[in-house]
């Protein structure tokens, strides 16, 4: 496998076999073209559909009144019970702590 002067090998039938994609190059550019624009289709598509998704969501900062917002964030401080009425609570307890722990479906 000698080289001839041209730097191609001898068995090598056309010089120009690595520039031959050249020939089909309007279409190749057509086809990349044509994906792009399809890319480009499905991105705005998804785009659409996740902005009707966010109207059909409750965002109560964005649906709800203005008093409703302050209302809503009272109502997230508030909470169950205190730690002084627990303490009372457990101090005139009747339940027994040796007791087996309740497993509900389980007969003792």
């Amino acid at each position: 496998e000698e080289a001839v002067g041209n730097g191609h090998e001898e068995k090598e039938n056309n010089p120009f076999a690595e520039y031959m994609w050249m020939e089909n190059e309007e279409d190749f550019n057509r086809q990349v073209e044509e994906e792009l624009q399809e890319q480009e289709f499905l991105d705005r598509c998804f785009q659409e559909m996740l902005e009707e998704e966010d109207q059909d969501w409750f965002i109560p900062s964005r649906d709800l009144p203005q008093g409703m917002g302050q209302l809503q964030q009272q109502l997230h401080g508030l909470s169950v019970g205190d730690s002084h009425g627990s303490e009372d609570i457990l101090s005139k307890s009747t339940l027994n702590p040796d007791a087996k722990e309740f497993v509900p479906g389980v007969k003792y």
